[in-house]
């Protein structure tokens, strides 16, 4: 036994690596090893023998079992030393230049709508951009025969013959977040639902994948009138011009009855669009009241309760505020078109230390 032990106590000092030490594992206290075939012979002993040698071999397997785990935590202390030098940085150095990274104008105005939905005491709702044709076009009411199920509108996704699950499509809105939230939450409920859509449409003010904000509010007393002071509020807050004057006219959706498509008043003065003044109209956004057939779809008594819903495109908004022309460049990753039309990274937008500086 003292040779085993120190043939082996002295193998295992002298191990580079971890691999050595699991091979004297498996030499020495493996299920084949040295010191488990001795501890086999214990059987053929006498009484007497086992009582003396025993206790022997259990203290060996116990020494070289501890040798082999200080041994595997000093090559690990050793490797992260040796890997820590080599990764040393110099924290003194001076920090890249602010401004050479910049925040897409997607992103910026996303956040702005945000801080300003939340003053007004909506929460944030999201929710998968794959998602069954129920929830995209059923449950908002939308029928079968709709132009926008067709396929040359909308993207599905691709099914083996056969499979009789639901149909899944890329969500051509954010409804189907208000959907999934009735359901989850019931009512009262005040919410935005920012997010990317996909539709089949590619030009200078259309692309495949964009990105919409959509609005619900649900209550018990709840109007038109609620939904024009929201609107009016975050249009004045957005574009950061008082007073902007907005105009209802009745349009169909299937979702809302009844429904409107909103305007926002405008003038264009040697070229340049000015949000807020003169006798100009732009449409914006299409909101309405919640059609009763949506709320039972989302679990919501249509006799008891009753809101409004609005959506609006984000990189349509933010071409308006910051002058962009052509949306396709919002998906071109071209950096020197974002170096001029980026935002800083800490410029956080906020109310009271503004939305964009």
């Amino acid at each position: 036994m003292d040779d085993l032990r120190d043939k082996y106590i002295a193998a295992i000092a002298a191990a580079t690596d971890e691999a050595t030490l699991e091979d004297l594992r498996v030499q020495a206290v493996g299920k084949k090893g040295e010191v488990s075939l001795q501890m086999r012979e214990l059987g053929k002993m006498t009484p007497e023998e086992r009582q003396v040698a025993g206790p022997k071999l259990n203290a060996l397997k116990d020494e070289i079992n501890s040798a082999l785990g200080a041994k595997k935590a000093g090559l690990e202390d050793a490797a992260l030393d040796e890997r820590l030098r080599g990764e040393w940085l110099d924290v003194t150095l001076p920090s890249r230049l602010r401004g050479q990274g910049t925040v897409h104008p997607i992103s910026q105005v996303t956040e702005e709508v945000t801080a300003i939905f939340a003053d007004m005491g909506f929460g944030v709702a999201e929710g998968p951009r794959i998602d069954t044709d129920w929830y995209n076009f059923d449950a908002l009411n939308i029928p079968s025969h709709h132009p926008a199920r067709a396929e040359m509108d909308t993207f599905y996704m691709h099914r083996d013959e056969g499979d009789n699950r639901p149909p899944h499509v890329l969500r051509t809105h954010t409804s189907p977040v208000q959907i999934r939230t009735m359901e989850a939450e019931g009512a009262p409920l005040r919410i935005i639902c920012p997010g990317g859509v996909y539709r089949a449409d590619y030009d200078q003010t259309h692309t495949p994948m964009f990105h919409q904000v959509e609005g619900l509010a649900i209550d018990k007393d709840i109007s038109m009138a609620n939904l024009k002071w929201v609107l009016e509020e975050f249009f004045s807050a957005f574009f950061e011009v008082e007073g902007i004057k907005t105009r209802f006219r009745s349009s169909h959706f299937p979702f809302t009855e009844p429904g409107a498509e909103v305007d926002i008043q405008c003038s264009w003065v040697d070229g340049q669009l000015r949000i807020g003044e003169g006798d100009g109209w732009m449409e914006v956004l299409g909101s309405g009241m919640v059609h009763p057939k949506v709320l039972q779809a989302g679990g919501i008594d249509p006799d008891q309760w009753q809101g409004f819903a609005f959506g609006m495109g984000i990189d349509r908004i933010a071409m308006l505020k910051y002058g962009i022309p052509d949306l396709r460049a919002f998906f071109d990753s071209d950096l020197r078109w974002l170096r001029h039309y980026g935002f800083a990274s800490l410029d956080v937008p906020t109310l009271h230390g503004g939305l964009s500086r």
